[in-house]
């Protein structure tokens, strides 16, 4: 549902992607969250994609004063943050949070424990391996992340128990869970725990997940066949 365009209808969103992404197509950049969290509520969208010096240039600071992406723009809103932009979406569309209060507060929580409690350690052991590979202290870092990683899994394929999501039904905390635990696919920390591989699989298999997928891999092949 996704359209690269420039500014154009005020009132459908734009989101702002890599224009060449360093993940070549994986769909881990973080703008795939929140084309997954467009389509499951039936929003389209557009794209602006930026280069990396775009990202740093005073236009996109004044949208991203990190000079990140994504961005969201909607109307005279301007958004950044993932987790916030997942949040506002679920907020203002339906079906992405319960409307029990409660049960809403919950599944706020679990969208910030996805992002505070679990991922700053994948990307710890990430930022080991590739900042910190052959220094004298790198391995006891490594080990010191890996290990807290495993006790966040530990304690999330308890939470999740035999339920397929987070909150029994799918929920915007179930978009932001996955697409943290993607980082770690095929890696014997999620596959030793079957729980966890069989409910990421589940957010793989979500037709929204897969055209939020489809639109930035063929981005990535178009600009990589421009530049064959």
């Amino acid at each position: 549902m996704s359209r690269p365009t420039s500014r154009s209808a005020p009132m459908i969103p734009i989101l702002t992607a890599f224009d060449s992404s360093p993940d070549r197509g994986r769909g881990l950049a973080r703008d795939t969250r929140v084309r997954w969290a467009l389509e499951e509520v039936g929003q389209p969208y557009e794209v602006r994609y930026l280069s990396l010096a775009e990202l740093k240039e005073p236009a996109h600071r004044a949208l991203q004063p990190f000079g990140q992406i994504p961005t969201y723009e909607e109307g005279d809103l301007a958004l950044w943050e993932t987790g916030a932009i997942v949040l506002h979406i679920a907020e203002t569309r339906a079906g992405l949070l319960p409307k029990d209060r409660n049960a809403r507060a919950q599944t706020i929580a679990w969208m910030f424990a996805a992002l505070s409690s679990v991922e700053p350690w994948i990307l710890e052991i990430e930022s080991t391996h590739f900042h910190d590979r052959g220094q004298a202290w790198g391995a006891d870092r490594l080990a010191q992340a890996e290990n807290r990683l495993r006790v966040r899994l530990d304690d999330l394929d308890r939470a999740l128990g035999d339920k397929n999501w987070l909150m029994g039904e799918f929920t915007a905390a179930d978009i932001l869970m996955c697409s943290v635990l993607w980082r770690v696919k095929g890696e014997p920390v999620l596959d030793e725990r079957p729980r966890l591989a069989a409910y990421l699989a589940r957010g793989e298999a979500r037709p929204a997940y897969q055209r939020s997928f489809a639109a930035q891999l063929e981005h990535y092949q178009r600009r990589h066949e421009a530049r064959s």
